[in-house]
């Protein structure tokens, strides 16, 4: 091997530094979250920007888990993110099989609706009256179902349903197997770093949902987290609203903002690692073919 010229090493040298930078840039505020979530109101007051508290304190982990309210959302947010995540997939899924096929009548009439969607919506105002009329007030069906299919998502599984050599559901056909066996003994399977790609897409907005529990639940009892700990945060503010009261407490109100943003940022990046080597495969194959 030929030794590389100085170009090329110093143009190596430069990506390599640049890429360092973004990587600390992207990097730097988590921990800077994390490290103030632990740290005390005086080495705040004296520390503008902490990395590493010298003194730890648990206390604004304590004041979020005073309330027995907060492990109840959770289990209400973990529900919404599991439960919407498999309608999300097994409706788009039913949904992008027969788009995916070139010889259905009427399929580019109904891609076209389906991008047309993407463009245009009701409003908020006419979609909460169809939520209302059906009956979905103050239930969690009301987070997950009206939003049971995605345009976009919706396209890339499409996408990656026609990758599926075809020649497979001819001999599962030869076999005996339906359309609905083909889909989920071949189709599926075969698809799984899309499944995972677009599971975790849904996973996180149901996860971060916010504005529609605002708008459909006004039952307390069944506030997913983030509400929760919106109220959590306000609550937390009205309390420590002037100096004195923060001097005489144990936390800083910022500490609570931080506590409350690694909580609940900290179970849905769990979920990251288990399905990252799906992630970007499954991101790409389904966008690459129309």
């Amino acid at each position: 091997m030929k030794d590389r010229s100085l170009g090329s090493r110093l143009f190596d040298g430069a990506n390599y530094l640049l890429l360092t930078i973004v990587a600390l840039v992207m990097i730097l505020p988590f921990i800077y979250v994390i490290a103030v979530s632990f740290a005390t109101p005086e080495e705040i007051a004296q520390r503008g920007f902490i990395l590493f508290p010298t003194q730890f304190s648990l206390s604004a982990y304590a004041y979020i888990f005073s309330t027995d309210t907060l492990l109840r959302s959770l289990g209400t947010s973990i529900y919404i993110t599991l439960m919407g995540t498999f309608i999300n997939l097994f409706f788009t899924s039913m949904m992008a099989y027969p788009l995916a096929k070139r010889h259905l009548r009427g399929r580019e009439k109904i891609l076209l609706l389906v991008l047309f969607t993407m463009l245009f919506n009701g409003g908020m105002i006419p979609t909460y009256f169809v939520v209302k009329d059906v009956g979905l007030i103050d239930s969690l069906w009301a987070l997950m179902i009206p939003g049971a299919i995605s345009a976009f998502n919706l396209i890339i599984m499409k996408n990656f349903f026609q990758q599926v050599p075809y020649e497979l559901e001819e001999s599962a056909k030869i076999d005996g197997c339906n359309d609905l066996g083909i889909l989920f003994r071949i189709v599926i399977p075969l698809s799984l770093p899309a499944m995972a790609t677009i599971g975790l897409f849904y996973a996180v907005t149901h996860w971060n949902t916010f504005f529609n529990a605002i708008l459909y639940i006004n039952d307390s009892s069944k506030w997913p987290l983030q509400v929760l700990l919106r109220d959590i945060v306000m609550l937390a503010n009205d309390r420590f609203g002037d100096q004195s009261a923060v001097e005489r407490s144990d936390f800083h109100p910022i500490t609570i903002r931080m506590a409350v943003i690694v909580f609940a940022t900290v179970p849905i990046l769990l979920v990251y690692p288990f399905l990252m080597k799906h992630f970007a495969k499954g991101a790409m194959m389904g966008s690459v073919k129309g």
